[in-house]
Formats: C-alpha cells, sequence, structure tokens
C-alpha cells in the first residue's frame, strides 16, 4: 500500500474542516467490466540508484519535482506508478492523476479531422502502454480514466483551472516554452503535488525557429526554491534495453569530441 505523504508544511492544510464530507469518486459512465483496484497493480521497485532516489522522496512527500535526463530510464514510468499507487489507496486526499503533455506537437495535427481530443489522443499511447504493464491488463489505461483515477490534457487547455487534491505529472517538458511551463505550475492547488519530467535531447521545439525551450530557465527558477526536488539521471541508470544504453553512450562520447548535431 502507498504510504501517505509527509506532512512538510502548510501546502498539505487539511482543508476537510472547511468543506463537507466527500461522496464516494464519481464514476459515471463506467463500463460494466470490473473496476481496477489497487491489489491489481503489480510492485514495482526501483532498478537503480537514481529511481531508488526518486521513490524515497515520492515517500517522504515531496511535492515539487522534477525528472531529468536520459531517454530509457524509466522516468515517466515510476512517477506514473508511484502517483497511481498512492491515488488509489483509500488512505489519501488525492482524487486524480492528470497527466499533462505539450502542445507543441499538437500544433502539427491542426488540419487532422476530428475534434482536440481525438486529435491529441495519440499522445497518450505511452500511459496507455505504461498502465498496461502496470495492470497486466490491456485496457488498464481506459479503465482507469474511466474509474476517474486518470485524466489526460495539455497545456492549451490548462489556463484558468485549478488542479486541487491532484497529483500532476508534467511528461515531455523539455518540448515547452518557459510561459508553457509557468502556466502548468500556476494552476496547481491545494493538497497537490506536480512532478516534470523531461529530456533536453528529445526537444520537438529545435523543428521551430521562432521559440526555445523554456525548460533550462525553469530549472534555474525552481532551483531557488526550497520546494524543488531535483533528480538527474544518467546514461547509467537506463533500462529500456542494452542497446538504448549504447547508443545514448556513443552519441554522447561522439558529441563530446565532435560537438553537439545540428538537427
Amino acid at each position: 500500500m502507498a504510504r501517505k505523504p509527509k506532512i512538510v508544511d502548510t501546502h498539505f492544510e487539511d482543508l476537510s474542516q472547511y468543506y463537507p464530507p466527500e461522496k464516494e469518486k464519481v464514476t459515471q459512465g463506467v463500463s460494466n467490466r470490473l473496476k481496477l483496484r489497487l491489489d491489481d497493480l503489480k510492485t514495482i521497485k526501483p532498478l537503480t540508484d537514481n529511481q531508488k532516489l526518486f521513490f524515497d522522496s515520492y515517500s517522504v512527500g515531496e511535492y515539487f519535482m522534477m525528472l531529468s535526463g536520459s531517454a530509457g530510464t524509466g522516468k515517466s514510468f515510476i512517477a506514473l506508478y508511484k502517483s497511481i499507487e498512492e491515488c488509489m489507496d483509500k488512505g489519501n486526499s488525492f482524487n486524480q492523476v492528470l497527466i499533462v503533455r505539450s502542445a507543441v506537437q499538437t500544433r502539427d495535427v491542426g488540419f487532422l479531422k476530428g475534434s482536440l481530443e481525438e486529435k491529441v489522443s495519440i499522445y497518450e499511447d505511452p500511459y496507455i502502454q505504461i498502465c498496461s504493464t502496470l495492470f497486466g491488463k490491456k485496457d488498464a489505461y481506459t479503465r482507469l480514466k474511466e474509474q476517474g483515477y486518470i485524466d489526460f490534457t495539455t497545456t492549451t487547455a490548462v489556463r484558468g483551472m485549478s488542479f486541487d487534491n491532484s497529483i500532476v505529472i508534467v511528461d515531455e517538458c523539455q518540448s515547452m516554452t518557459f510561459h508553457e511551463l509557468s502556466s502548468v505550475i500556476t494552476r496547481i492547488g491545494h493538497q497537490s503535488k506536480i512532478i516534470f519530467i523531461g529530456d533536453t535531447k528529445q526537444n520537438d521545439l529545435i523543428k521551430k525557429s521562432t521559440e526555445v525551450s523554456g525548460l533550462p530557465h525553469f530549472i534555474k527558477v525552481a532551483a531557488t526554491m526550497s520546494e524543488f526536488c531535483r533528480i538527474h539521471f544518467t546514461p547509467e541508470d537506463i533500462v529500456r534495453s542494452g542497446l538504448v544504453k549504447s547508443w545514448i553512450m556513443a552519441e554522447e562520447k561522439y558529441e563530446e569530441i565532435n560537438g553537439k548535431y545540428n538537427y
């Protein structure tokens, strides 16, 4: 069972005294399939020192985190795992895990048919795969959405919103401008936590001459805050496959000698 977050300051002030008792999570529209339970979630253990550092930091109640660094290190996987584990624990204060992706990719699909929701649904594929692995069920992600445990949105849809009692995962944040990153973090409301995930080597904004990644500046600003906790993953943390690890290490070695490749 997920451990309750340590109360580190008034950020996690108990607001229940101001509101009437909440009813059970609304799952309107849920299919007749059996609901997923916490017991259905596989137990995942950290595979590297930095993964363990994240597990430990999460368990003590860190609520403003950044997982940065190499691809293939399981950043999104472990962040979603710990978030789902805590959200599904009946003893927690969180209502949902909200996944936020950069809007930069959706700007390239403007002429595709369908609603915005249909256009951006292809960017949910990584989380469909992760949830399938975590629960051993191909439709786990859909069922979690039906039960209200998971939701997905893009940075274009967060303006004017406030996320209370939520665990917010901001994935692929290297492809966000500083304005987008700032817009997301200023949506965080009472009793919520936020985890930023990014790898500067996979920046989609390099294709656009009018925009630059806001991640480096965002990290500099966040680093001045005592609440900020950053864990940086290196090629030594790669767990996806031996080939991926060898490739990224070879790429970094090549760039050290010859300079960064101009995409």
